[in-house]
């Protein structure tokens, strides 16, 4: 099929890219130059595991181009939308602009018989707004929402083997020309078996933000017990494998720690409470603020502990921070709870030098103020404390009788509960765990 995507950042790139793979005719199109001409010589402008040689495997096929000038979608029959929706400044709601503007910038190239399908993330009403929009300039074309559930580091697979579709027609109706186009879209991953469902607008629009709301709120529960494992003297990694076992509850994103960030989940679930309030439902999501006060209060906790760990004081105390990304397998440092704790530390009078093996350009962008090193031995050497936020593999398989002979004092906060304690007290470490005793 002749597709074109509309935006190449995380979800855009990734989409064409992919879409290509599945043998479609894709021209990808972005208002910024810098990328679409890294694109366009197979570069990833970001870091994702697998997304440049998919893009060198694919653009050598002639399937996949780029270029910034909307004109080229006029060849196209499937339109997906895949711009970003940042939480507006000073506001819990998502900023609408480069939806409506890829829209609209798209009408006067859409024909008879062409399918728009957004794959934003946005604030339940907006498929039916769109719609009238696309509709009234070309009343022979379809508006479908089609919702990404990507997780980076692993947004190439999800894409080609997805556990779901989810198509949101007018109606809900199986015999809408858009479910027919995405059909024949995906018809790879649908003939090996990926599930399909097929909603109204308002349904499709809620599956993204309820699914993002249910992970951050099992997260923040997770992190609630760690609260209460400290204060009781448990350990909220037993007590989590307990509980997981329960195949009502699932050992999943159960993981006690520093909290979640990055560009989706806390973003999404204030727009999503912010939408629900619009609509006369904020009652309904009282429980998601709770849920954001809970992750934003793991940073402190976090500061706070490596005061303890340094002996009541952060001024002067020399802090190696492992991990700037807001996980592993990314360079993204958006909403970074890393960075966050970071920063703090520096302005609680710590010398803090972060390290990370991919995300340092991002990070030092948004964080000049702080010392970056690309080495772990030369960011731990002579460190007071070493703080792990972020649990890329390297830093999981660290050996602590060798990095204790390079810092000055053998002492490690383990925010991500990724270590063994054991193994690091029996090698002379001060250890400390989020909710462990």
């Amino acid at each position: 099929m002749q597709i074109s995507v509309i935006g190449c950042g995380y979800l855009g790139a990734v989409h064409a890219a992919c879409m290509a793979k599945l043998g479609h005719d894709v021209v990808g199109i972005d208002v910024d130059e810098r990328k679409i001409a890294e694109l366009s010589a197979a570069k990833a402008p970001f870091f994702e595991p697998g997304l440049e040689d998919l893009l060198q495997d694919v653009q050598s096929t002639g399937r996949l181009t780029f270029t910034t000038d909307m004109s080229a979608a006029s060849g196209s029959d499937i339109h997906f939308i895949c711009v970003g929706t940042p939480q507006k400044k000073g506001e819990n709601g998502a900023d609408m602009k480069y939806v409506d503007a890829a829209v609209t910038g798209l009408l006067p190239y859409l024909k008879s018989g062409d399918v728009v399908v957004g794959k934003s993330t946005v604030p339940v009403g907006t498929a039916a707004r769109l719609a009238e929009l696309v509709q009234g300039h070309q009343p022979d074309a379809h508006l479908a929402w089609n919702p990404e559930f990507l997780r980076e580091g692993h947004a190439v697979n999800d894409t080609l083997s997805p556990d779901r579709f989810v198509y949101g027609v007018p109606g809900a109706s199986e015999d809408h020309p858009a479910v027919m186009a995405l059909d024949e879209v995906y018809s790879t991953p649908l003939g090996a078996g990926t599930a399909r469902l097929v909603a109204d607008y308002a349904t499709a629009e809620l599956v993204k933000a309820a699914a993002n709301s249910f992970l951050a709120t099992k997260i923040s529960f997770i992190n609630a017990m760690a609260e209460v494992c400290e204060a009781a003297g448990a350990d909220v990694t037993v007590l989590a494998d307990a509980i997981g076992m329960d195949d009502r509850i699932g050992r999943k994103f159960l993981n006690a720690g520093i909290g979640f960030g990055g560009g989706c989940l806390p973003k999404d679930i204030r727009a999503f409470m912010a939408r629900a309030g619009e609509l006369g439902a904020d009652q309904a999501l009282t429980f998601l603020r709770e849920v954001d006060a809970i992750n934003m209060r793991r940073r402190t906790r976090v500061v706070e502990l490596t005061r303890e760990l340094c002996e009541g004081s952060l001024m002067g105390k020399r802090i190696a921070v492992l991990g700037a990304a807001f996980k592993p397998e990314s360079d993204d440092v958006r909403d970074s709870p890393a960075l966050s704790v970071a920063a703090q530390l520096q302005l609680q009078g710590a010398v803090v030098t972060v390290t990370d093996p991919e995300a340092l350009a991002n990070a030092v962008k948004r964080f000049p103020e702080l010392n970056y090193d690309d080495s772990v031995d030369s960011c731990v050497s002579k460190a007071d404390a070493v703080l792990l936020l972020t649990e890329w593999k390297e830093y999981r398989e660290l050996d602590p009788f060798v990095l204790g002979g390079q810092v000055s004092v053998p002492r490690i906060l383990d925010g991500r509960n990724v270590l063994d304690p054991a193994k690091w007290r029996a090698a002379g470490w001060t250890y400390r765990g989020l909710g462990r005793p």
